[in-house]
């Protein structure tokens, strides 16, 4: 079960973290720790375990302290360290030892398996942040001229929709991919539309013209983020000249697909590193802490690695805020300024990065895109995705104030609008119906959003091409799993209607399988290459057989029988963490009638941001106020572990 599935912490949690304090309290009175000592070790360790489940990395002694649920606590942040650091089973970051749990100098307390996490990704960025090899004069002039002749290709061929930029004004994408070209670690944040793709592609012609072979890995981590990472780079690659194009990376793969996942781990690690030259990630922002970890440590010193996400999107659904954390500070030095202006062949004063978010000692690695090449400025899903994200309430529900006064408002009747029996056009629909099961004017809007999907299932000839198509078009999401709101009561509504309008067709309305299924993966099988997130669907082959089909990363599609896939469920209906990585022409957002804990602002905004042309939002005004003011806060010491390997102790 992930974590958005929860609400509140599940039992299963609990229990484990139950029976974590209780080991911790049996270790701490191993070690000769007092009644009390025992017990501040046992609800620190509890608190920890649960913070896990919920995202975090850590907790602070300062949260510890505050907490009411915690009975017989020792009172205040000093008299918690005290009693920790003397219950036998606390190090410290200067000491870990073999301690269970680690707090360090700031107050975070730890598991010791994540601290040392942190401590190694930390090192490793560090590691490939610092290494930036002189550039001969000969080299940079070719450069120079390599970037001019790309972007050049890249704004007369793709113009405006690539990211094309005009006058003086400065741009950003030539300057990240100098800046990548500079050095060996980047992260590149910006959200759909903004040029990331782009970037990338004039960044693979640039290695593969200075070695023709380089050996390049285009990583995500999901199966569909991977799928759409090798679709986008093809489409963008048209501008390259046909030497350079052949050489590109055929396909992305899947994170663990590239590390090897086995039963026992993966293949590739710190002491087996892939054999690359450069690392592409896309879709980083979905990176944990422990994946991040090992698929740094497992890439070469001597490689590039570029990850690319959006800082703004939801965080990873296990641990950690890795991706955020990365390029929170875009601030560039001044060499550096003076490298990117003479390599792009811009003012170095034009070059002005934004302020960052958390200062960090990660510089000259960072590059936030913020115009937006797909939307114009007065788009509607733009405009309200930009509110959303500044955690304007009142300039988000502007904007949905204005989409069809036909749609439902609180407390107006459910009597169907004029026009109701199409798919509104406009980029942005509001149904703003409260009640206990989603309102009629949503359901209506919902059943017509895959209507074509339906109706390609039903036709007779319809490639099956054709049918997987339709449906990659729209999707419905959610904010949460369970009640009338959630993924599973959509899906067994969809999944009624189709199975209704089958009929006769619907060979066993006994078994869960029909013509149409579509369904998602949900746990990795590497003998079938299918990975988590991975969406087939269910149709009959030339003799009739039903077999699932996947789409390839490389084109066409695989058909698989329905008995031989790994853990699987219906995906007319996905939460919007299973959506992350995707997008859609249209999409429908579906949040509950009541703020939850699961509700939050990067939630809001990753729903919004799947779609290309249009989003119907079906939320009353309270829950979309409260979900738009809870911005997301993970509990991390990245930062901290990156200061400490930019300022090494004396001695050390």
């Amino acid at each position: 079960m992930t974590r958005e599935e929860r609400t509140p912490i599940d039992a299963p949690a609990r229990t484990l973290a139950e029976g974590f304090a209780q080991h911790i309290r049996a270790w701490s009175r191993e070690r000769g720790a007092d009644e009390a000592i025992q017990d501040a070790a046992a609800a620190a360790a509890r608190a920890v375990s649960l913070a896990l489940s919920d995202g975090h990395v850590c907790i602070s002694l300062a949260d510890l302290a505050a907490s009411e649920a915690l009975p017989r606590a020792p009172a205040g942040v000093e008299a918690w360290r005290r009693a920790l650091l003397t219950a036998g089973v606390v190090g410290t970051a200067d000491a870990p030892g073999q301690m269970p749990l680690v707090l360090d100098g700031d107050g975070r307390l730890y598991l010791h398996r994540y601290f040392d996490y942190e401590r190694r990704l930390a090192e490793r960025v560090w590691r490939a942040a610092r290494a930036v090899p002189p550039m001969p004069a000969a080299d940079r002039a070719v450069l120079r001229a390599q970037l001019a002749m790309l972007f050049a290709a890249n704004t007369s061929s793709l113009g405006e929709v690539s990211g094309a930029v005009s006058g003086n004004e400065v741009d950003w994408q030539k300057l990240a991919t100098a800046l990548a070209l500079r050095g060996r670690f980047t992260v590149i944040s910006g959200g759909p539309g903004t040029g990331k793709t782009t970037t990338v592609v004039n960044l693979l012609a640039c290695l593969i013209a200075q070695d023709a072979g380089c050996r390049i890995a285009l990583a995500a981590p999901t199966g569909k983020a991977a799928a759409r990472m090798s679709e986008a780079v093809r489409e963008r690659a048209a501008h390259l000249p046909p030497a350079i194009r052949e050489r590109l990376p055929a396909e992305a793969s899947t994170i663990h697909r590239l590390l090897g996942v086995t039963p026992s781990g993966f293949v590739h690690h710190a002491g087996r590193r892939l054999a690359i030259d450069a690392l592409v990630v896309d879709e980083a922002s979905m990176l944990d802490l422990a994946l991040a970890t090992k698929l740094l440590e497992a890439v070469p010193d001597g490689a590039r690695i570029v990850l690319l996400g959006d800082k703004d999107q939801l965080a990873a659904v296990e641990s950690g805020a890795v991706f955020a954390e990365l390029c929170a500070d875009p601030t560039l030095s001044s060499a550096c300024r003076d490298d990117l202006a003479d390599l792009c062949d811009v003012a170095r004063d034009a070059i002005a990065p934004p302020a960052p978010a958390h200062a960090s000692s990660l510089h000259d690695a960072s590059v936030w895109f913020t115009r937006n090449f797909r939307f114009a400025a007065d788009s509607g899903i733009g405009r309200l995705a930009a509110a959303i994200n500044a955690g304007d309430a009142e300039a988000a529900l502007a904007v949905l104030a204005e989409s069809d006064s036909g749609c439902e408002r609180e407390g107006e009747s459910e009597s169907e609008p004029e026009g109701a029996a199409t798919v509104s056009q406009r980029e942005v629909q509001w149904i703003a119906s409260v009640g206990p099961t989603p309102a009629p004017a949503a359901i209506e809007q919902l059943e017509l959003g895959y209507a074509p999907y339906f109706d390609a299932v039903l036709g007779d000839a319809t490639p099956p091409a054709a049918i997987v198509d339709a449906f990659a078009r729209f999707r419905a999401l959610c904010a949460v799993r369970e009640g009338p709101h959630g993924v599973e009561a959509i899906n067994a509504r969809l999944t009624r209607r189709l199975r209704a309008m089958l009929g006769d067709r619907d060979h066993d309305p006994r078994s869960p399988w029909f013509v149409g299924r579509p369904v998602i993966v949900r746990r990795n099988d590497p003998v079938l290459k299918l990975f988590n997130g991975d969406i087939g669907i269910a149709l009959r082959d030339a003799g009739g057989e039903l077999l699932v089909h996947f789409p390839q990363a490389e084109g066409g599609l695989r058909a698989i029988a329905p008995l031989r896939l790994p853990e699987h469920e219906t995906a007319f209906a996905l939460t919007v963490h299973k959506a992350q990585g995707s997008e859609f022409d249209a999409v429908w957002v579906l949040l509950p009638a009541q703020a939850n804990r699961v509700l939050s602002r990067e939630l809001l905004y990753t729903a919004v941001t799947r779609a290309r042309k249009r989003v119907t939002l079906c939320a009353g005004v309270e829950v979309l106020n409260r979900t738009i003011a809870a911005a997301t806060r993970r509990h991390s010491g990245l930062l901290a572990r990156l200061a400490e390997v930019a300022t090494p102790r004396i001695g050390a």
